[in-house]
């Protein structure tokens, strides 16, 4: 199972976009996904470095095991969860 998040509706609202990002960390912990995929498209690239501010973030750090960026497509970012 992987959970999806695409972030061009809402990537000029602040406030949705974490709370958006908030939901989805929360969904993957409550089902188990072993993966999520965030989509800040390519646009400027703000989008993406406040992506990966939140994914860097002390509480949210905790939750997942590592964040990879897509080598083959700079506007899609794995979040990868390891559940015991």
């Amino acid at each position: 199972m992987k959970l999806k998040l695409d972030l061009h509706d809402i990537y000029n609202r602040g406030e949705d976009i974490e709370r958006a990002l908030h939901a989805v960390m929360a969904e993957a912990v409550a089902k188990k996904a072993p993966l999520v995929e965030i989509i800040p498209g390519k646009g400027s690239g703000q989008l993406k470095k406040r992506v990966l501010r939140f994914l860097d973030q002390k509480e949210i750090k905790a939750l997942y095991h590592r964040v990879e960026k897509d080598s083959n497509n700079f506007g899609r970012v794995f979040v990868h969860f390891r559940w015991k």
